[in-house]
């Protein structure tokens, strides 16, 4: 039978996002509701043509439902998926509250969709935006030579801060384009447009931001290696939607630029773009809108004996969060480990 689906926090950026995926991939269902806070609630949603009013999240809300879909804030999170599983659906969680719980998987079909077999709590989380787009990227290199040690900056999107971030650095722009002063900063750490932001989140521990931990974190359940060392500076940049990430990798194995070339060339949801010359390089602009993760800039690290750097570009709104949520409920849907009601 098809599943019944509810989309959570379905009036956010992601939450927008995500109907829209779910529309382009066909994904199959025999029902579908729409929830949100109850600031939300009563909006109208238009979805494959039909009108849907957006519920209120609450338990009853759950009943019947298979498969939830949520993003919301992490405070929010640990209210609702609760709720959700114990009325018996499985929740893809977009949000950070249950990512380390070691009773939760932590899934990117590309690289673990087996850890799906086993859904004690009934959650999935769904990992961390920037952490996504680097391990579809590792997992074939991982798997050829096995990496000994990551060390990656990103550059990271305004968007991640969702539709308030676009918004704020929209009105910068707009406002130094008219030689007018700029709004007060709201929901950056400071000026974003014509600047670059290395504190753009919470502080963590050692000096690192809570963004950095997480990179660290969740590459080590979703590779399942926790003898992968992860060094992570994150930084938001003037972009509007699309994560750029460079990342030097040390391999314990000898690796070639070639052979890593024809690993990622084949490997689910990567797209190789690797022509310095040609201007073929992977940039944010053309990842928007698309599902997959853009690989480039592939060469030999000299400075240790089994080095490469890559440059690794993934739309954060999609495959950084929304497609990544989808893929999971489909690997539910297509293997049957959907639970039996």
């Amino acid at each position: 039978m098809l599943p019944s689906v509810a989309v959570v926090g379905a009036t956010g950026a992601v939450g927008e996002i995500m109907r829209q995926v779910l529309d382009e991939h066909s994904f199959p269902f025999r029902g579908i509701k729409f929830l949100a806070s109850e600031r939300s609630a009563g909006k109208t949603i238009i979805f494959k043509g039909k009108s849907y009013t957006v519920e209120p999240i609450r338990p009853d809300a759950f009943a019947g439902v298979d498969i939830v879909l949520s993003s919301t804030p992490a405070g929010v999170s640990r209210e609702s998926s609760p709720m959700a599983a114990k009325a018996g659906a499985i929740v893809v969680d977009n949000s950070s509250a249950w990512r380390m719980d070691p009773d939760v998987p932590l899934v990117v079909p590309e690289v673990n969709a087996d850890a799906l077999r086993h859904i004690p709590k009934g959650i999935v989380a769904n990992p961390n935006c920037s952490t996504i787009q680097m391990v579809v990227a590792l997992k074939p290199l991982h798997d050829l030579a096995k990496i000994k040690r990551v060390v990656v900056a990103t550059y990271q999107a305004s968007s991640g801060k969702g539709a308030k971030g676009m918004l704020e650095l929209d009105a910068q722009v707009s406002a130094i384009g008219r030689n007018q002063p700029v709004p007060a900063v709201q929901a950056h750490a400071a000026q974003l447009a014509g600047n670059v932001l290395p504190h753009d989140w919470k502080a963590g521990e050692e000096g690192y931001t809570e963004e950095e931990w997480k990179m660290v974190r969740e590459t080590r359940k979703i590779m399942g290696d926790d003898s992968i060392l992860v060094s992570a500076t994150t930084v938001r940049v003037p972009v509007r939607v699309g994560h750029s990430e460079a990342v030097n990798i040390e391999f314990h194995k000898p690796i070639s630029v070639e052979q890593a070339r024809e690993a990622l060339r084949r490997a689910p949801g990567v797209i190789v773009l690797d022509d310095l010359s040609k201007g073929e390089v992977p940039l944010p602009l053309a990842a928007t809108g698309r599902d997959e993760v853009f690989v480039g800039r592939i060469r030999r690290d000299a400075t240790v004996p089994h080095g490469l750097n890559i440059w690794v570009v993934a739309d954060n709104l999609r495959k950084g969060a929304a497609t990544n949520a989808v893929q999971i409920a489909g690997v539910l849907v297509e293997r049957g480990w959907l639970p039996r009601r």
